[in-house]
C-alpha cells in the first residue's frame, strides 16, 4: 500500500528499537571522534546511531550526555564553532546541526539522497562539507546552519558536481581554499570550494580511498586507502611524491599535527603508526588495538592519541614520546607500544536472533556471547539467560503453533529493529487466551494491532471531535515509554523519529498526521479493525482401505485460527446430526439442543469425532493454520480434513 506523503506516492514502514531508557555506552563500532581541549569533553559517535559526550577528566564514570535523533549509522562528526555546534553525518541520508554544550538537535538537512558518509571542516570559514553514496558534495555555512529555526528552515547550498561513485572521505583545509574527495572510484579529485569548479583528479590508489587529511594551505594531502598504501600528494604538481607501505591491510584513518610533520594512520590491521613527514622512512608503532581502527583523534597538545574501533571501546594512548625507526623491514622493527592513558568502555551487541515459531518472542546472543530472551509484543527484554548454548535454548522454547509473521528484525545498530509494513503488520491473529494475555474467554486480538496501539496510544487525541464518539481499545499491554518509533521509506530514508511517550504532543500530532501511512491512520485515528484470515479446505468422510475420499465435497471456509475442536463439533452436529437415527430428527434435535451446555456437547463430540489430516490424528487443540504449516505442509492445494466418526462409550 502506498500512501501520499509530500507529494510523492512511496511506501512507508514504521519501525522501533526495543532498548534500555537510558544506553550509556555504545553498543558497537565507534565511526568518528572530535575532542574539546577547552571543556576536556570528547564526543563519539557510531553504529548504534546515538552521539555520546564524555567528561574525559572524570576516569572512573565519565558518561556525561547522549545526543539522540538519528536512525541509522553515524558515520562522521565535526566540532565548529569553538565547540559550540556539532554536525553529524549518518546512513539515515540526513545532515544534523546539535546545539554540543546543550546536548540537543537543532536542524536536520535532507539534501542528501542516500548514505551520507563524511564531513571535512575549514575552521577559519565555518565552513563544512559534506559527501556520501549519492555522489555529491554539498558545501554549508555553519553560521546560517545555526540561526535555522522552524519558520525559517529553507537552506541553500553550493554543490560539488562531477564525481561518478560513491564518496567515502573528505578533507578541506582551515582556509577553506581546497576541498578533496576520495571515492569508490579509486581518484581523489580536488576542487575549489570558492568557486565550487573541480581543478584535478589524482590517480595512484587501487581501491577505496577512505581517509584524507590536508596542510594548511592547501599544498599537500595524505590519502589512506583501501589497498593497504598511504600517499603522500603535492598538488601543485599533480602527482604522488611518497607512498608508504607501513600498513598491511586497509587503511581506515589518518590524523596530522598542526605542522604537518607527523602522521598517524590506522585501520583493518589493528595497528597504529606515527611516520616522519620530514623523512617518511622513519616510523613509530604506537599501538595494536584488540580490533580493527575506524577513527583516531589527535588532541591539540599532541601529546595523546584518542582511539575507536570496530568494537565498542575507546582507548586514549599516550603519544609524547615517540621513538621512530628505520621501517624498511617492518618485520624486524623492535615495538614498543605507547601507554595506555584511559579507557571508556562500551557495552555489547546484538549479533544474532532467533524469531521462535509463536512470532512474538525473540532470542539473541551478544558480542560477549550471552543469550537473552525478548517480547516484541511488548518492546522489552524479558529474560537474560547469560553465557547457554543458543541453540538449545532455541529448541527447549519451541511451541508447536504456527502464527504468520507480521514482523521483521535487523541489528544493525547493535539492537532489535523491529520493522512494521502494511503487506505483513495485521497477518498475525491469536486468541488473547493463547497469548498470555487473557485467563479466560476466546477474545480474537491481532499483532500487529496491539503494537501499534500500544506505541501510539496518546496520538489520536488530537483527532478526537466533539460529535463522535470514540470507543476506548482494550489495553492488554504497554510499552516503555522511550521507546524510539520511527517513520521511514522502505528504500531506508528517515521521515520521523520520536518516542512514544511525546506521540501525544502538539508538534509530534501534526508530524504524525504528515507522514503516518495509512494503514496506521486506518487503525489508529479512524479505528478501522482489520479483516480476520479466511483459509479454506476441505471435510472428507474416513473410508475404509484409506482410499480417497471423492472430491465432490464443498469447499469450506473459516477462520485460520479455528480450532480443530470446532470442526468436530460442526460434523458431531450438522455433518452427523448428533448421531440421529435419520436426518428427520435433526430439526428436532437442534431445537432441544438449544438448552444444552456447550462444554457437555463438545465433550460428547469429542468422544464421538476425530479429524485426521495426512493420516495424522490431529490435537483438538490445533487451529487450522498450525495443522496446515506443520501437517498438511508437504502437500500442495487447499488443505483437506478427514472425519471418522468413533464407537460411543
Amino acid at each position: 500500500m502506498s500512501v501520499q506523503c509530500q507529494g510523492n506516492r512511496r511506501k512507508v514502514q514504521l519501525s522501533y528499537v526495543i532498548r534500555d531508557e537510558v544506553e550509556e555506552y555504545h553498543r558497537s563500532g565507534v565511526n568518528s571522534l572530535q575532542y574539546d581541549e577547552q571543556t576536556h569533553r570528547l564526543y563519539s559517535a557510531g553504529r548504534d546511531s546515538i552521539i555520546r559526550i564524555w567528561d574525559t577528566n572524570n576516569v572512573q564514570n565519565p558518561y556525561y550526555q547522549s545526543m539522540e535523533h538519528h536512525t541509522d549509522w553515524i558515520n562522521d562528526i565535526v566540532l565548529c564553532c569553538n565547540g559550540r555546534t556539532l554536525i553529524s553525518a549518518s546512513s539515515d541520508t540526513t545532515v544534523k546541526v546539535w546545539n554540543a554544550q546543550k546536548g540537543y538537535c537543532m536542524s536536520t538537512l535532507r539534501t542528501h539522497k542516500d548514505y551520507v558518509k563524511a564531513l571535512a571542516y575549514a575552521k577559519d570559514q565555518e565552513q563544512v562539507a559534506s559527501g556520501g553514496l549519492d555522489k555529491s558534495i554539498f558545501l554549508w555555512d555553519v553560521n546560517t546552519l545555526t540561526a535555522l529555526t522552524t519558520s525559517n528552515n529553507t537552506v541553500t547550498t553550493s554543490s560539488l558536481t562531477g564525481s561518478k561513485d560513491s564518496i567515502y572521505s573528505l578533507a578541506m583545509n582551515p582556509t577553506g581554499t581546497v576541498i578533496v574527495s576520495g571515492s569508490a572510484e579509486n581518484v581523489l579529485r580536488v576542487w575549489d570550494p570558492r568557486t565550487c569548479q573541480k581543478q584535478m583528479k589524482l590517480k595512484g590508489h587501487t581501491d577505496n580511498i577512505k581517509a584524507i587529511v590536508l596542510n594548511h594551505d592547501g599544498t599537500q594531502c595524505i590519502s589512506g586507502s583501501s589497498d593497504g598504501t598511504i600517499r603522500l600528494w603535492s598538488l601543485a604538481q599533480q602527482q604522488c611524491i611518497h607512498t608508504l607501505r607501513t600498513h598491511s591491510d586497509s587503511v581506515w584513518s589518518l590524523a596530522v599535527n598542526d605542522s604537518f610533520t607527523t602522521l598517524f594512520s590506522a585501520g583493518r590491521d589493528r595497528y597504529i603508526w606515527a611516520t616522519d613527514l620530514t623523512n617518511t622512512d622513519y616510523s613509530a608503532m604506537v599501538c595494536q588495538e584488540s580490533a580493527p581502527v575506524l577513527k583516531i583523534c589527535l588532541t591539540e597538545e599532541e601529546s595523546s592519541l584518542w582511539v575507536s574501533t570496530t568494537d565498542s571501546n575507546i582507548h586514549q594512548w599516550n603519544v609524547s614520546n615517540l621513538k621512530y625507526n628505520y621501517t624498511e623491514d617492518i618485520d624486524s622493527l623492535e615495538k614498543r607500544p605507547s601507554k595506555l592513558l584511559q579507557t571508556i568502555k562500551g557495552a555489547t551487541s546484538i549479533k544474532q536472533y532467533h524469531i521462535m515459531n509463536d512470532k512474538r518472542h525473540v532470542i539473541t546472543k551478544d558480542s560477549k556471547g550471552d543469550v537473552a530472551v525478548y517480547d516484541v509484543l511488548t518492546a522489552t527484554m524479558v529474560e537474560r539467560l547469560g553465557d547457554v548454548h543458543m541453540e538449545e535454548e532455541v529448541k527447549k522454547r519451541a511451541e508447536k503453533v504456527f502464527v504468520p509473521s507480521w514482523f521483521t528484525i535487523d541489528l544493525k545498530v547493535g539492537l532489535l529493529t523491529v520493522h512494521l509494513n502494511d503487506t505483513d503488520c495485521f497477518a498475525a491473529w491469536r486468541s488473547a487466551k493463547e497469548a498470555n494475555l487473557e485467563a479466560n474467554g476466546d477474545t480474537k486480538v491481532n499483532y500487529g494491532v496491539l503494537v501499534l496501539q500500544a506505541l501510539l496510544r496518546d496520538w489520536p487525541k488530537s483527532y478526537q471531535h466533539n460529535d463522535e464518539e470514540m470507543v476506548e481499545e482494550k489495553r492488554y499491554f504497554e510499552v516503555p515509554p522511550h521507546t524510539p518509533i520511527i517513520f521511514s521509506e522502505v528504500t531506508g530514508r528517515t521521515l520521523l523519529r520520536l518516542l512514544a511517550r511525546d506521540a501525544g504532543g502538539s508538534t509530534e500530532g501534526i508530524l504524525l498526521s504528515e507522514y503516518a501511512p495509512s494503514w496506521i491512520t486506518d487503525l489508529i485515528v479512524h479505528k478501522k479493525s482489520p479483516a480476520f484470515h479466511k483459509l479454506p479446505f476441505y471435510l472428507h468422510p474416513y473410508t475404509v482401505g484409506n482410499k480417497s475420499p471423492a472430491r465432490n465435497t464443498d469447499k469450506l471456509s473459516a477462520s485460520d485460527m479455528l480450532q480443530v475442536r470446532k470442526v468436530v463439533e460442526h460434523v458431531y452436529e450438522k455433518v452427523l446430526g448428533q448421531g440421529s437415527d435419520d436426518g428427520s430428527q435433526s430439526a428436532h434435535n437442534d431445537s432441544a439442543r438449544t438448552d444444552a451446555d456447550p462444554e457437555d456437547l463438545a465433550a460428547v463430540a469429542l468422544e464421538k469425532v476425530a479429524i485426521y489430516c495426512n493420516d495424522q490424528l490431529l490435537d483438538p487443540a490445533m487451529d487450522l493454520r498450525t495443522v496446515k504449516n506443520f501437517v498438511w505442509k508437504p502437500n500442495s492445494g487447499d488443505l483437506i480434513l478427514v472425519y471418522k466418526q468413533l464407537s460411543g462409550k
